[in-house]
């Protein structure tokens, strides 16, 4: 019986060792492809309530291919990122303050068009829109004789002169005027009004190319083209006739329609951009630029629950050395406003702290808006510092909050340029940004900063001023040979299997493997 028993062992083991030297068998699994405009995933629709009367293209028609192709040219953006690291307008990154005659904003020059034509636009964080004087009803004078520090008359758009220039419908998605015209196919009005009283701007809409520079690691100052909508602005009022953003103004607020938004939509960049001013009144503007990776930041807050523009939680405010109790508030940050404004709770806790550390009497000076204003000469009392301190621990010094006031002989005195407003919400204006690196991370929802001399990129390469290849001029500017924006092309599939598919392992052979230690352990409890 036990040699029976043993036999039987061993003819088990035997079958089991045939089953595994023979070649694993992989089991097939298979399912049914359905398109995404297949009529089962319509019927599904239908079935969930879900109109598709209108989204839905009739298969092999010219609206079924070019549903699928811009569903390609989206998936392609996400996968290869932004084309290049940076952008700067084509005729150079440098941004510049032009004095009390331009309200002492940050301006910079682009070239808009086929063929271009060059604008001095104002940078404003505040806005959305790009516009410029454009075949104008009530503008600003453009003639260079009319302001003290141009050197080149300004120049007026005119959309029939570009050949690249397209009209906007009032039924396109970024024509927030839309509803109230009185025909989709009507060309879309715009009109809005900024901050300072009676100051707006009115027109029509227009899609347009605006010339670029890249100075990126692999692409050295190449030429891109980018479509924007830009606003035709025919009628200006307020402080847009009294030499405030004579020649447009340049939005780079959250909105769909501003350029950042458009050019990281586009896969041009990421979602950033920043702007650095430097201590002599001049800067740099890059867009795609996420900043090095030692600034300091803060994250943006909502405005009635949705990110609108650029506001910041302001943790509490020092001056010298004396952080201030009670002077934490919410300001929005500002490109577009020269100065800074604060609620008057904190407006007040700030200058009367500030006038008991200057060594200095109060003094007042025509035409300043100021009111903590003090006389000196050229022997400057110590004026302390301020300090925006944040979440974490971070702090944003301002080295020199005041503004210097001068007469024939020199110095006469100076001005803490901060003013109180009846707002919740305060304002920090360019003011506060002298000496920074300001990144606006629309991507990672957060404002960066770190000091800069604005020469010096993070990785230690001098910023570009000017591109290496400016553009042509505008008789040369039709002939071919700027380099577009080509579409994104797929990526291929590996031609070779991937290790997980090298390595598959059949359930039926895991299973035979589980069997078998049963068994044996069943034949070794018997043997022995």
């Amino acid at each position: 019986m036990a040699a029976r028993s043993r036999s039987h062992s061993l003819l088990i083991l035997v079958m089991m060792a045939s089953v595994l030297v023979e070649e694993t068998v992989e089991i097939s699994f298979s399912s049914k492809l359905i398109h995404r405009f297949s009529e089962e995933v319509k019927l599904l629709r239908v079935s969930k309530n879900e109109k598709v009367s209108e989204v839905w293209p009739e298969k092999k028609s010219l609206q079924y291919y070019q549903k699928l192709m811009n569903s390609d040219v989206q998936r392609q953006k996400m996968k290869l990122g932004p084309q290049y690291h940076f952008l700067f307008p084509s005729e150079g990154s440098k941004t510049m303050s032009l004095g009390n005659d331009f309200g002492w904003l940050h301006y910079t020059w682009i070239d808009m068009g086929t063929p271009h034509v060059s604008f001095l636009v104002a940078l404003d964080a505040g806005s959305d829109l790009l516009w410029v004087p454009c075949d104008c009803m009530q503008c600003a004078p453009l003639s260079a004789s009319y302001y003290n520090s141009l050197d080149r008359d300004l120049n007026e758009y005119s959309p029939s002169r570009s050949s690249t220039s397209k009209h906007l419908s009032c039924s396109h998605r970024l024509c927030e005027l839309g509803p109230n015209c009185k025909s989709p196919k009507q060309q879309c009005p715009y009109a809005i009004d900024y901050y300072t009283e009676n100051t707006s701007s009115s027109g029509l809409l227009v899609e347009d190319i605006l010339h670029f520079a890249s100075d990126g690691d692999d692409a050295l100052n190449t030429s891109v083209q980018a479509p924007v909508v830009i606003g035709c602005g025919m009628k200006q009022s307020g402080g847009y006739l009294d030499g405030v953003a004579p020649d447009g103004l340049m939005g780079l607020g959250v909105a769909e329609i501003s350029v950042p938004s458009i050019l990281a939509k586009a896969g041009l960049i990421r979602n950033s951009f920043s702007m650095c001013f430097d201590e002599d009144d001049s800067g740099r503007i890059f867009f795609g630029d996420q900043g090095p990776s030692t600034q300091q930041s803060t994250p943006f807050l909502t405005l009635n629950g949705n990110y609108t523009t650029y506001i910041v939680g302001v943790d509490a405010f020092c001056v010298g050395s004396s952080c201030l109790k009670q002077t934490s508030f919410r300001a929005l940050v500002d490109t577009g406003t020269s100065f800074t404004f604060l609620p008057v709770d904190i407006y007040e806790r700030i200058t009367k702290e500030f006038d008991r550390q200057v060594n200095a009497t109060i003094s007042s000076f025509e035409g300043y808006p100021w009111k903590y204003c003090y006389k000196s000469s050229s022997n400057m009392p110590k004026v302390p510092s301020l300090q925006l301190t944040f979440p974490l621990n971070n702090s944003f010094v301002i080295h020199n909050p005041v503004f210097m006031i001068y007469d024939m002989q020199g110095i006469s005195g100076f001005c803490l340029a901060v003013q109180p407003t009846d707002e919740d919400i305060g304002t920090l204006g360019q003011n506060f940004m002298m000496g920074y690196r300001v990144v606006f991370d629309r991507e990672n929802l957060k404002l960066g900063w770190s000091r800069s001399s604005c020469e010096f990129r993070d990785d230690g390469k001098r910023m570009p001023l000017t591109p290496l290849n400016p553009l042509p001029t505008n008789e040369q500017q039709s002939a071919p040979g700027g380099h577009a924006v080509s579409p994104a092309v797929a990526g291929r599939a590996p031609s070779k299997p991937s290790a997980a598919s090298t390595q598959l392992i059949s359930s039926r052979f895991c299973l035979l493997k589980l069997l078998m230690m049963m068994l044996l352990l069943h034949t070794l409890i018997h043997v022995l």
